[in-house]
């Protein structure tokens, strides 16, 4: 008999499984863009966390009369994510994220669906000097093939959620994410015009240092331009990264709301398989202390009070269909 006394929400899962896998398939087949000079990666290190997430109603049981028969040990989900790492043959993180979700749902059949989440462990290339035919030359060097540095930059994360659909393990919904950018514009951003009043103390600034903290999203019109590398449709986020920073460059904003909605309107017409795009921004501009008498572009700031503004935008195509 089953009990009505209680609605519940349930989900399990395996969280921050570390992988270092070397030598994977090199990421090519990249449109190249005017903001950005990245067109691919070696994978020598294709480094990353994952998240494993089961969503379901048959493993209640587990949590109302402790019955675990359709429970998969998390311990068990964090190996079987590290072999199928070793089997990858892919080039991306939502790649193998698919790969891991089809290899999940086919050999659990107590996982009814479930949501992947990959986060890249990001290491950037080290410059060595270059070998010359007799000693090292220290006047040139170029990029090591096997030594790299751990970065705690802007990194990459994915998401695809799964769930057998005619019997066969499909993607329900995807997001793509660049996330933990910190950018510090000195001159070229304004904020001015804002509503005045009695709780006012921020003067009206022309030109501003702005400094924001932002995490930018987008999904698809069609996934397969995300899973199917050959078809030449593929946005890394590198490329995302790099057109915000271009158009954080050239454009003068008069707020951060403004700076946004001028980037999203760059981003969706370079990518025109993109439906989406979101931002979340936090602004974590400086106050000013002190400005030179003799030059006024001389200027000192200092750490402002604690808590900061939060701006949220999400633009999609008028036109776009939406997932399931």
């Amino acid at each position: 008999m089953t009990d009505t006394t209680y609605h519940y929400e349930i989900s399990y899962g395996k969280a921050s499984v570390p992988i270092y896998r070397v030598y994977a398939q090199p990421l090519r087949h990249l449109k190249t863009i005017p903001e950005s000079s990245f067109s691919g990666r070696e994978n020598t290190l294709f480094a990353l966390e994952v998240d494993v997430e089961v969503f379901g109603d048959n493993f209640l049981p587990a949590y109302t009369i402790g019955d675990n028969s359709n429970v998969v040990a998390t311990d068990s989900m964090k190996n079987f994510v590290l072999r199928q790492a070793l089997a990858f043959k892919g080039a991306t993180i939502e790649t193998f994220l698919k790969h891991l979700g089809h290899e999940f749902l086919n050999t659990y059949p107590q996982m009814e669906s479930l949501r992947l989440t990959g986060r890249e462990l990001a290491f950037g290339e080290v410059s060595v000097p270059a070998p010359s035919a007799s000693n090292v030359d220290m006047s040139t060097f170029s990029v090591s093939p096997v030594l790299f540095s751990r970065s705690h930059n802007d990194f990459a994360v994915a998401s695809l959620d799964f769930a057998r659909i005619n019997q066969q393990p499909t993607i329900t919904a995807h997001r793509c994410s660049r996330v933990n950018l910190q950018l510090l514009k000195v001159t070229g951003s304004s904020f001015t015009k804002f509503i005045q009043d009695s709780y006012t103390t921020l003067p009206e600034r022309v030109d501003r240092p702005l400094y924001i903290y932002m995490d930018v999203g987008w999904r698809y019109q069609n996934p397969t331009d995300l899973l199917d590398l050959t078809r030449d449709n593929y946005v890394a986020s590198e490329q995302i990264r790099d057109v915000i920073q271009v158009v954080f460059h050239e454009f003068v904003s008069e707020s951060i709301q403004h700076l946004f909605h001028e980037m999203g309107k760059r981003l969706l017409l370079r990518f025109p398989q993109l439906a989406e795009i979101s931002f979340e921004g936090q602004n974590r501009t400086r106050d000013p202390m002190a400005v030179s008498e003799d030059n006024p572009r001389l200027k000192v700031y200092s750490d402002p009070f604690s808590a900061y503004g939060l701006i949220k935008l999400k633009m999609s195509r008028a036109e776009s269909s939406r997932e399931v």
